[in-house]
């Protein structure tokens, strides 16, 4: 699903706060040879979850925070990591703006904005430049 791996790590921080809730059965744990803080967490149920989501969404306001809304590769890169993770669904974009600003999905967008606080600036504006190379090559 997400194949850069600072995504991954801001995924797998992001879901290191809610792995608690989620029984151990459910769940299937990697760690990459290159760097054991890059944990691949994925319920095998498949389907992205509303934690991903939210982490998604934060990092779409981060990176406009960033400047990077500015950038073409960034918005490419950015349409395609949510058309990735939101596959069948005809405008993706628009369904996680929509998404974001549904109730029960507030506590999921605080959750993610409070783990993006903690992985501090340096590593945020790293992940949005991966996301600039998601951009698909001409």
């Amino acid at each position: 699903m997400m194949k850069k791996p600072c995504i991954r790590t801001f995924t797998a921080y992001l879901m290191s706060s809610i792995l608690f809730v989620l029984p151990v059965s459910q769940l299937q744990a990697k760690t990459t040879e290159s760097d054991d803080k890059n944990i691949d967490v994925t319920p095998q149920q498949g389907g992205i979850t509303d934690e991903e989501l939210a982490a998604i969404y934060v990092l779409s306001e981060l990176c406009t925070d960033y400047g990077f809304k500015k950038d073409p590769d960034y918005r490419s890169g950015y349409a395609e990591l949510v058309k990735e993770n939101m596959s069948g669904i005809q405008n993706p974009i628009n369904a996680l703006q929509l998404r974001a600003k549904q109730k029960d999905f507030k506590p999921f967008l605080e959750q993610a904005r409070q783990d993006a606080n903690k992985a501090g600036e340096a590593e945020n504006k790293e992940i949005c430049k991966e996301i600039s190379s998601l951009a698909k090559s001409p």
